[in-house]
């Protein structure tokens, strides 16, 4: 990985647009990026990230997106940071847009700008950016392949973060082991503990689910076998079993199945044996009731035949006395068949006789309604008047349509005469209104033109007030400020004096102290005592006490009273400084122009401002009145338009309809044939018309009618005489209805086979030898056959209970069978897990240094490490120091693997890290870092990693030690890597001279390249 160019606009510290030239720092190998505390050195860093991942490192990840924007950049400006980066061979620009508040495009206010982002690879054959993708999840994935390292690898290999490795060099192995895993990502071999551990713990529990099923199921095989009289012994007698185990992580055990398979089997044999007892009762019990079944059939049989005899006496008697009426009744019926088969015939007679009678009366009424010599005449004379009736009707009726069509046209051309009043009336009133719609249409534009223009100006305005109300504002701050600015000047002065008198005073009381030391140091000296200055036990002239001598307590005091006075001055200038810069922003806004005239212009722009809002909401209701003039001018071109063409149309139509109303009349004046109304004279043929029809079909009728009378009064004296009857009375008289005679047959018929099956019956030869026989004895016969099936139904009952037991043992030996056949892989399976799990979990008694299995893979990579990093942590100590890896155990029986020890050539010892000076533990951490980088990088698929940034920490070496680091760093330009180091130390803007500073002001920081020489 090789980083081009930076680019970051609003981002962090920085306010505009900055860019930083790593091609131009890396040619150097070693470059310094160095800066005020709080400048954004670490931001140029932060943004690198952000562009690679969408997030920044450490900490400050977990503050929101919206924490990236800068404060001092304004509200127009996005927060953008484009980025490029050569990967594996392939250069690619970078750019992302984090979630962040904007202007809004339309009206006031903001809005939430999303997220944006955006890869393009270099095409070296067009010379020119394409574009790859805008997806966050595609281009994540895409850098994820390229990088080979997860942020937190590419934040602890390539941004060497300040203090992290001095703290991965002292750390515990649990706190180490955190670290490297995730950089090695060895989660997985953890996953593999926690899996092998949920196995085991899931293999146990399947295993003592079965158990559990075991046990359960000895349970039921003893209550299935409690009625067999077996010697169980109890549950918590020492021959029997546990109901249920007191810990979930107690071992199976192992004897468990034996112990339920023999008493299964022993249930059993004895359920077997009860089984062929009861099977053979009930077999004996079967015999018996067969016999008292057939006993009870025989008596019941008897019973049956001799009762059917006795029965069948009785009603051939009681037949008999009723055989003289059933005689008589079947005579009537004979003689009501015949007189049924002649119905048809009498029916039709007397239908034919009422036909012929109501034909007689229909002629009598048609010809009374004619009049004159038709009432008599015959029927043929009647037909020839009735067709010459309806020859003049056809006439009449032919003038009567005509007549009622003239008078359509009449009607037809006096709504013509209207329709050309009324398209008159429009079309003048349409011209009169279109004469002036060009004069009222320009007047209508005129005033929505200056509406609109009134819209344009309080817009303008609003913006000129909230301009002229910001600067009233500000000069009410400024105003403000002013006065507060000048009692801090005074205030300032008044401590500034303070301070003074209190230094003097201060500065006297110690030189007085300085001056009486002597005199201080003379009080102290004793007869024969060595002095405390120069050890003689002689003392000739002690110095004497000055007047107003101090001692240090008084000159502790005065210089409090100095350090208070000075601290209350350098607050309030500080103070005043804020209120200077709050000053000078007010100024800038305000000018210096009075609040009074500001705010007098902030009440006119408000009154020109509501003036044109008035004018301005007259908008819509104008529009709308210029489309509703327009929609009626063309409404009333459309209305002249057609009044026009309506009138040419009738024109043409007024013509026709007169030719037509010519032709018409003559037409009414040749059919009428001298009637004088023609309505009345079709109505009184109509009349005369549908009499002479009436009475023609009228007489045809009578006289078809009176033929068919005739002959069916012949053709009914014949059948009736042929029937055997007198006449045709006398058949109606025999004659009966439906349901008589059909009641009459039923009543002979029954009678008929009542008595056929009496004689049947009495002469039934097993009916007569049953009769002969001594009465049946059922009753008795029955009661045996109770007692016998009784007998039956309780041994079936009792084998059937033995059957189910049995059947239940079978089951219940099944199902222990198939458990235990369960439970044989499931417990092996359960001892080679449970040892695996021990095993990688460092708990077995096998893993003597109680290394887990993750611990293990981590301790290989930092041996790895350990070795890369001692090649340059010789270099940097002078040969001195070598980091080793350690598996030893630790204290008290604590798990091992990660201890990580410096061997001290000097003395030959191996030591604890935590040993190392702050210098030494720098650059041992340094080199720690630089092994763990190569070793990430080796790791993630060899992936090159051109460009390493070491984020302070050279402040605590000396000036040699420094030298050889700075080697070290120097001697990675051989392996074409280019060092950044992030530090304010001076020393090293003097050795390294390649450069690139970030300054910091109250608009925001920049960054600046340092001129240096390009190596030869």
């Amino acid at each position: 990985m090789r980083l081009h160019q930076l680019t970051v606009t609003a981002f962090g510290p920085f306010a505009d647009t900055q860019r930083v030239d790593f091609d131009r720092l890396a040619s150097a190998g070693l470059y310094l990026l160095h800066g005020a505390t709080g400048a954004g050195k670490t931001s140029v860093l932060d943004a690198v990230c952000y562009a690679l991942y969408g997030e920044v490192p450490g900490p400050r990840r977990g503050q929101g997106q919206r924490t990236l924007r800068s404060d001092h950049a304004p509200t127009d400006l996005l927060t953008q940071v484009t980025l490029e980066v050569t990967l594996r061979g392939r250069r690619l620009r970078l750019e992302r847009q984090p979630e962040q508040p904007r202007p809004k495009r339309k009206g006031e206010g903001v809005t939430v700008a999303r997220a944006r982002t955006t890869l393009s690879e270099w095409d070296p054959t067009e010379q020119s950016w394409r574009p790859l993708s805008r997806s966050h999840q595609e281009v994540g994935e895409e850098l994820g392949q390229l990088l080979g390292m997860s942020r937190d690898q590419f934040c602890q290999v390539v941004l060497l973060p300040q203090g992290e490795f001095a703290r991965f060099l002292r750390a515990s192995a649990e706190d180490r082991a955190t670290l490297l895993g995730k950089l090695f990502d060895t989660g997985r071999f953890g996953m593999v503990e926690r899996r092998l551990a949920e196995l085991r713990t899931e293999s146990r529990q399947r295993v003592h689910g079965l158990d559990d099923t075991l046990r359960a199921l000895l349970h039921r095989v003893r209550q299935a076998a409690a009625d067999l009289g077996a010697d169980w012994p109890a549950p918590d007698t020492p021959t029997g079993l546990p109901d249920q185990r007191a810990a979930t992580e107690a071992e199976p055990d192992a004897s468990l199945a034996d112990t339920v398979l023999e008493r299964a089997a022993l249930a059993r044999v004895e359920a077997r044996e009860r089984l062929a007892v009861r099977t053979a009762a009930v077999h004996h019990a079967q015999r018996r009731r067969t016999r008292a079944l057939a006993h009870w059939e025989e008596q019941r049989d008897l019973h049956q035949r001799q009762t059917r005899h006795a029965r069948a006496g009785e009603r051939l008697a009681a037949l008999l006395a009723d055989q003289e009426r059933q005689l008589r009744l079947r005579a009537r019926w004979e003689r009501a068949q015949a007189a049924r088969r002649l119905a048809p015939a009498l029916r039709m007679g007397k239908a034919a006789r009422e036909e012929h009678g109501r034909a007689v009366e229909a002629e009598r009424r048609a010809r009374a309604a004619l009049s004159g010599p038709d009432a008599d005449a015959p029927w043929a004379t009647l037909v020839e008047r009735e067709e010459h009736a309806r020859a003049r009707l056809t006439a009449l009726e032919a003038a009567d349509r005509a007549e009622r069509q003239l008078d359509q046209l009449r009607a037809h051309l006096d709504r013509l005469d209207q329709e050309d009043t009324d398209d008159e009336a429009t079309r003048v009133a349409a011209e009169d209104w279109l004469a002036d719609w060009d004069e009222h249409r320009a007047r209508l534009h005129g005033r929505l033109e200056e509406a609109q223009w009134a819209a344009t100006e309080a817009e303008q305005l609003a913006a000129r007030l909230t301009q002229e109300r910001a600067r009233h504002g500000a000069a009410l701050r400024r105003e403000e400020l002013t006065q507060e600015q000048e009692t801090g000047e005074r205030q300032l002065w008044e401590r500034r004096q303070r301070e003074a008198d209190a230094r003097e005073h201060w500065l006297e009381l110690r030189e007085r102290r300085l001056a009486g030391v002597a005199a201080s140091l003379a009080e102290s000296l004793r007869p024969g005592e060595p002095c405390a200055v120069c050890g003689s036990p002689e003392h000739p002239r002690p110095a004497p006490t000055p007047a107003h001598h101090v001692d240090g307590p008084a000159e502790e005091e005065a210089l409090g009273v100095h350090q208070r006075a000075q601290a209350e001055r350098e607050a309030t200038e500080r103070e005043l400084h804020a209120l200077t810069e709050a000053l000078a922003r007010a100024r800038e806004v305000a000018g210096e122009e009075p609040p009074e005239d500001l705010e007098a212009t902030c009440r006119t722009l408000e009154r020109r401002q509501s003036e044109a809002r008035e004018r301005a909401s007259t908008v819509p209701a104008l529009r709308r009145e210029l489309e509703e003039a327009e929609g009626e001018h063309g409404r009333r071109l459309t209305l002249l338009t057609q009044a026009r063409t309506r009138a040419t149309e009738r024109a043409s139509r007024r013509q026709t309809l007169l030719a037509e109303r010519d032709t018409t009349r003559q037409e009414v004046d040749r059919l009428r044939d001298g009637a004088e109304d023609v309505a009345k004279a079709v109505a009184e043929t109509e009349r005369q018309v549908t009499a002479l029809a009436r009475a023609v079909t009228a007489a045809r009728e009578e006289e078809a009618s009176r033929g068919r009378a005739q002959a069916a009064d012949a053709e009914l004296t014949d059948a009736t005489f042929q029937a055997g009857f007198a006449d045709p009375g006398e058949a109606r008289e025999a004659l009966l209805d439906p349901e008589a005679e059909a009641e009459l047959a039923r009543t002979v018929e029954e009678w008929r086979a009542h008595h056929a099956a009496a004689t049947a019956e009495l002469a039934d030869p097993t009916l007569v030898e049953a009769s002969e026989r001594p009465p049946a004895r059922v009753e008795e016969a029955h009661a045996e056959t109770e007692r016998a099936t009784e007998a039956v139904r309780e041994a079936a009952v009792r084998e059937e209970t033995a059957r189910g037991t049995l059947d239940q043992l079978v089951r219940l030996g099944r199902e222990v069978h198939a458990a235990v056949r369960e439970l044989g892989p499931l417990r092996e399976e359960y001892d080679l897990v449970a040892r695996l799990a021990g095993l990688t979990a460092g708990t077995s008694a096998q893993n003597a240094r109680r290394m887990r299995l993750e611990t293990y893979v981590l301790a290989a990579r930092l041996e790895q490490v350990a070795s890369v990093a001692s090649q340059r942590l010789q270099h940097m100590s002078g040969g001195r120091y070598t980091l080793v890896h350690s598996d030893q155990r630790s204290q008290r029986g604590a798990r091992s693997g990660l201890g990580l020890h410096v061997i001290d050539s000097w003395t030959g010892q191996q030591r604890d890290t935590a040993t190392l000076s702050g210098g030494e533990t720098f650059f041992a951490a340094l080199a720690l870092a630089l092994g763990l980088a190569d070793v990430v990088c080796e790791e993630a698929g060899g992936a090159r990693l051109e460009t390493l940034f070491i984020d302070e920490g050279f402040g605590s070496l000396d000036e040699q030690t420094l030298d050889e680091v700075l080697d070290v760093l120097d001697a990675l330009r051989s392996q074409d890597r280019s060092v950044g180091i992030v530090s304010h130390v001076p020393d090293l803007r003097q050795r390294i001279p390649a450069q690139l500073e970030v300054t910091k002001s109250r608009s925001g920081s920049r960054v600046r390249h340092h001129d240096f020489p390009t190596p030869a």
